[in-house]
């Protein structure tokens, strides 16, 4: 039997990835039969000389293969034997723990042939019922206008999503989390940053705008999470700019957002670079670049620097 695991979301493939090797463990607990292989680093030599091996005790094997998708020569000695592969009472979880070509002939194979479970990007409605799901699993309180300003920041990530739920369940020991933790432990360093950003866009210093978006790559930033970061800020800025447009005051302005002081401080500043239309326009800018990334027409870090070129 082959299972075959794909997709943009590489935090739930994962997941799912370590849930079948666990329910293998359950049954097999010695382990000897699981075994991994990298396509990049191991031969089809390697592979089908243990694959053709009778397993100690009898027992069903689980191989795990990593990045077939990059090896053509692995590809085609998987097709050439693929009545064996398919009809082994062995289990081969082929994963790729990203989108795939699916022109390729060892796509179509699979496709054809193995249990297939492919991973998209959760949309906005979808990340909000994981996030509260995660919550009832871990038994965490938070307030629903922390959830909200939570999904905010974070978006679709879920990498980055996790690791920001288990920073903020550490810090609040069990007890509710408000949105001034939310945005005192995720947004406020992040944010500045996007801010400075911004302004170096409003006054059409892309060089260094690209420059600050590189600085946060670097550090392992995720691009997605950048660019969803970017559309909030610009979301707002537009919230900010149309209530200004019609005369209400600052508080007036700070009571219907319903962000932080700081944030909307920053945003009436911001306001005076751009025109209505401008905002209007960079928004749905942004709106295409994150509708191709989801459809796999373009690289997130190649819509970074078309977005800024754009701006």
């Amino acid at each position: 039997m082959i299972l075959f695991l794909y997709g943009a979301d590489s935090y739930r493939s994962k997941k799912r990835l370590e849930e079948i090797i666990q329910r293998y463990k359950e049954i097999h607990s010695s382990g000897l039969n699981l075994l991994f292989y990298d396509t990049t680093i191991k031969s089809f030599e390697e592979f089908w000389a243990e694959f053709q091996l009778t397993s100690m005790f009898n027992e069903k094997k689980l191989f795990v293969l990593k990045n077939l998708f990059n090896n053509n020569e692995f590809q085609e000695n998987i097709i050439i034997k693929s009545k064996d592969l398919f009809s082994s009472k062995n289990i081969i979880v082929v994963y790729e723990d990203k989108e795939v070509d699916e022109k390729k002939e060892i796509f179509k194979v699979l496709r054809k042939n193995a249990r297939c479970e492919k991973f998209n990007l959760l949309s906005n409605i979808e990340v909000k019922r994981w996030l509260i799901q995660e919550l009832l699993r871990q038994k965490i309180v938070m307030e629903s206008g922390a959830q909200t300003l939570l999904l905010n920041f974070v978006g679709n990530d879920l990498w980055r999503m996790s690791n920001e739920i288990e920073k903020l369940k550490t810090y609040k020991g069990g007890k509710c989390i408000t949105r001034e933790d939310v945005i005192s432990l995720v947004g406020v360093g992040f944010e500045s940053n996007i801010f400075k950003t911004i302004e170096l866009l409003a006054s059409r210093n892309k060089k260094d705008a690209l420059f600050l978006i590189h600085k946060h790559l670097e550090k392992g930033e995720n691009p997605l999470y950048l660019l969803s970061m970017i559309a909030f800020q610009f979301r707002n800025l537009l919230a900010v700019k149309e209530l200004l447009e019609q005369n209400f005051s600052y508080l007036d302005i700070q009571k219907k957002v319903y962000l932080a002081p700081f944030v909307v401080r920053k945003l009436f500043f911001l306001s005076r670079y751009f025109s209505l239309l401008q905002l209007k326009s960079i928004y749905q800018k942004i709106f295409q670049i994150e509708t191709e990334i989801k459809k796999g027409k373009i690289e997130p870090e190649l819509a970074l620097h078309l977005l800024v070129s754009q701006i």
